[in-house]
């Protein structure tokens, strides 16, 4: 198969996979592209998937949790739609055997960056928007983040991940870790960081690469909790 026909089947099987056809097939090329591709690329698609993904996820968690006040909903909600979350979805469908990247970030493994496929699912369904409307753009938000709208967190368990290493590492009287940022990229309006959380008193580090500096910390100290709690784990015998 030449590289067109690879790319054709690439888009044939993510439309099947995610159960909507788009009539307008430069739309859904357009919404495949990524910035390092060609300057006609997803960045306003992206806009448009953001807003109808976290209007969505709030309305089924609104309707899914009846009792819930307004600060649980908005953090049941931030905890499905967030980078993480998204780039899941994305594999699941997969996406990233249809997206569009330059050479550059090909060669640097761009394409498989959780940022990356976050943004490219959004504007999956940005596009899906303008192809279809309104209610087949929310059907598809639905469809993509099912697993974990029917696997909601109990809220308490939603505090802040820098938070809640502090309170562990205190609790083990040890010092708090550092957080630094190895790289920062990209234009104004999409800056991308590169963030790496440092224990005090071991040489294990994490990273993390989101849209703010604040998100990545967040992200890298998520991980540092998780290695953290991996390390605790009694293994068999």
């Amino acid at each position: 198969m030449s590289a067109n026909e690879i790319e054709v089947a690439a888009r044939e099987r993510l439309q099947k996979a995610i159960g909507y056809r788009f009539r307008d097939a430069e739309l859904l090329l357009r919404a495949l592209t990524h910035r390092s591709f060609d300057h006609d690329n997803n960045e306003r698609l992206e806009f448009l998937g953001d807003a109808l993904l976290n209007f969505t996820v709030a309305a089924e968690v609104f309707r899914l949790r009846p009792k819930a006040p307004e600060g649980d909903l908005s953090r049941l909600r931030a905890s499905v739609v967030r980078e993480e979350t998204l780039a899941v979805a994305a594999r699941r469908v997969p996406l990233s055997e249809a997206m569009r990247f330059g050479p550059g970030e090909l060669r640097t493994g761009g394409h498989k960056r959780g940022s990356s496929l976050a943004d490219g699912l959004e504007a999956l369904v940005g596009g899906v928007y303008l192809d279809g409307g309104i209610e087949a753009a929310q059907a598809l938000c639905l469809q993509l983040l099912a697993p974990e709208l029917a696997n909601l967190p109990e809220v308490g368990s939603l505090k802040d991940f820098k938070t809640r290493l502090q309170e562990v590492l205190q609790a083990q009287s040890r010092p708090l870790p550092e957080y630094s940022v190895l790289r920062e990229e990209g234009p104004a309006h999409r800056r991308s960081f590169l963030v790496r959380c440092q224990l005090g008193d071991d040489p294990l580090a994490t990273e993390a690469e989101a849209h703010s500096r604040r998100i990545a910390e967040q992200q890298a100290a998520s991980k540092m909790l998780d290695a953290i709690t991996s390390r605790e784990k009694p293994t068999n015998a």
